[in-house]
């Protein structure tokens, strides 16, 4: 059974940090590319950030420089570290993984102005 569990979403003013984790279970963790995607309140989800199963990275434009996602496959975890945050960042933010695809229940962020 595959599980990803997302948590380190809060509340943060503007300009803060926050570091979110998902923890994978029942899958090959080593072969997946992993990813965090967010759907903001009226909006539609987006991808944020992407990692390979060899560690290369892609980001949305709107993050970059802000952002970086990293992976411990020794802990099957992956991590979006979250820098200079903006109201607009406020969303829900989902694991993926792509073998099998499955995604998480989502960790809520919301920046405050």
């Amino acid at each position: 059974q595959v599980q990803l569990v997302e948590s380190g979403g809060g509340l943060v003013q503007s300009g803060g940090s926050l570091r979110l984790s998902c923890a994978a279970s029942g899958i090959i963790f080593s072969i997946n590319a992993m990813a965090w995607n967010r759907q903001g309140p009226g909006k539609q989800r987006e991808l944020v950030a992407r990692i390979s199963s060899g560690g290369m990275t892609n980001y949305a434009d709107s993050v970059k420089g802000r952002f970086t996602i990293s992976r411990d496959n020794a802990k099957n975890t992956v991590y979006l570290q979250m820098n200079n945050l903006k109201p607009e960042d406020t969303a829900v933010y989902y694991c993926e993984a792509n073998q099998p695809y499955s995604r998480g229940q989502g960790t809520q962020v919301t920046v405050s102005s």
